[in-house]
């Protein structure tokens, strides 16, 4: 029989408490090699000492206990490392949430009121070609990544571009955390039909009157320039219905303070005002 461990001393060669141990025993990760029927006691082999490290280890990376008892099951080595990888995707995904976290709070904490610079645009109606999709709001950066490359893949294959891309925001995406989302790039007009490829439509995109502000920097800071620009409107102007419409003057990689967003509030024209 090989060698026998009790609790006690598996925790010592571990560094695994006693809780966690009973704990990774209940999720069939450390199964004891035998149990007293009588005592309840716990006993592991010494072979074990391996699997428990690899654990340890991967608990200190937050990986969850289900997807450890995946990799602990897996077959090989490849489904292991793919596992593996899956879970560093979602760290990293946590961390740049985590960073776009601190530097909202950094904000709160030296609050800075800019002054913004208004100006009011009529825009045209607009050929462009649209993705269009009712998303949730958990899904919208996303979707907003694949979306916009789609465009950018379908503008390059022949398609005459007559301006930088943009997003159209329904309230309903906002308010009820589910709504229409859409991203538009302006090309030539054409008799050709509504289906390009893909999700890729063309549309003519209706006329709007905005009140437009610019916003130099990512996405994470863009809020104080959505609110600087809601209190002026309130203030100033008569808001009317529409979505939202961003016009991605420069871009850049995600998170750079390089990228410039023309943020297009929808008022009334002020001929049409009361």
């Amino acid at each position: 029989m090989a060698p026998r461990m009790t609790i006690g001393e598996f925790s010592r060669a571990t560094r695994l408490s006693a809780k966690a141990l009973r704990l990774y025993h209940r999720a069939g990760l450390l199964v004891p090699a035998s149990v007293d029927p009588v005592t309840s006691y716990r006993y592991y082999d010494v072979a074990q000492i391996a699997d428990a490290q690899v654990v340890r280890h991967l608990r200190s990376l937050s990986v969850p206990v289900e997807t450890i008892a995946r990799i602990l099951d897996a077959p090989d080595v490849s489904t292991r490392n793919d596992l593996l990888a899956a879970h560093l995707v979602r760290l990293e995904d946590e961390l740049d949430r985590a960073r776009t976290a601190v530097d909202s709070l950094r904000g709160l904490l030296t609050p800075v009121s800019p002054r913004l610079a208004v100006s009011h645009r009529s825009v045209p109606a607009t050929p462009a070609l649209v993705i269009r999709e009712t998303i949730g709001l958990l899904d919208l950066g996303e979707w907003f990544t694949g979306a916009l490359a789609e465009l950018g893949r379908v503008a390059s294959a022949g398609q005459r571009t007559t301006g930088p891309p943009g997003g159209l925001w329904a309230d309903a995406l906002f308010l009820h955390e589910r709504g229409e989302a859409a991203v538009f790039l302006p090309v030539a007009p054409t008799d050709e039909g509504e289906s390009i490829q893909g999700r890729v439509r063309r549309e003519i995109l209706p006329a709007a009157d905005l009140v437009v502000a610019v916003h130099r920097g990512p996405d994470s800071t863009m809020a104080d320039t959505y609110a600087a620009l809601g209190a002026h409107v309130a203030r100033h102007e008569i808001a009317a219905a529409g979505p939202i419409r961003e016009t991605y003057l420069q871009q850049a990689g995600a998170g750079s303070a390089d990228v410039v967003t023309e943020i297009g509030w929808p008022v009334l024209p002020a001929a049409s005002r009361p």
